[in-house]
């Protein structure tokens, strides 16, 4: 199975090289695009995360002190805005109340994870994407594309997050560069070949 889960990644990144994923210009940014694409598609985050730059609130502590009104304005493009308002305040309260990036670093990555999820409005695969895009921890995102690839390849009989997170984790050298990558590439992949109604006959992965 090793040899497979790094066959796959390596025909990936021939394939489509590297993906500068996740695109922000602050951790603050990474965390807030991260509740922002729940239930969304990016280019709808991106939008909404605009408004929040051209509105001066693109930012942790501004969203900690701004009227939750302002917030649900500017995000409407990500859609869902009242509950998504509500969790980046959540989610800003948290990382004020405890010294925000610098000190939550210390944490190890399963402490910060739990604090993390401790959070209304923060599930298992937004934890993820925060704690390895904007704290670099070394765990691997799942999410619906990481679960269509599994199942479309048979790499696991079951669809539960842990479980495929342990096939990843399991198999591959913990690195947070290298699974950050691999997320993004399968990502990539999903939006070229591996869609909802597959396009397998030009896709890397044939044959693996």
């Amino acid at each position: 199975m090793k040899n497979r889960i790094y066959e796959m990644y390596e025909r990936l990144f021939e394939r489509f090289s590297y993906q500068y994923w996740w695109p922000a210009q602050t951790k603050d940014e990474i965390v807030i695009g991260a509740i922002l694409t729940q239930n969304t598609a990016w280019h709808n985050v991106e939008k909404a995360i605009s408004n929040l730059k051209n509105s001066n609130l693109c930012s942790l502590s501004k969203i900690h002190t701004s009227n939750i009104e302002d917030i649900k304005d500017c995000i409407k493009p990500a859609g869902f805005f009242n509950q998504k308002a509500r969790y980046l305040k959540n989610t800003a309260d948290f990382f004020i109340k405890n010294g925000s990036f610098s000190k939550l670093n210390s944490y190890d990555a399963q402490t910060l994870r739990k604090m993390l999820l401790s959070i209304k409005g923060v599930g298992k695969e937004t934890a993820d994407s925060i704690l390895l895009y904007a704290f670099d921890k070394a765990i691997f995102v799942v999410d619906a594309y990481t679960k269509r690839l599994v199942k479309r390849h048979n790499l696991i009989d079951t669809l539960s997050y842990d479980a495929i997170q342990n096939l990843f984790m399991q198999n591959l050298i913990k690195d947070a560069k290298l699974f950050g990558e691999y997320h993004a590439l399968i990502v990539k992949n999903a939006k070229e070949f591996c869609k909802s109604k597959p396009l397998c006959e030009h896709c890397p992965l044939l044959g693996v």
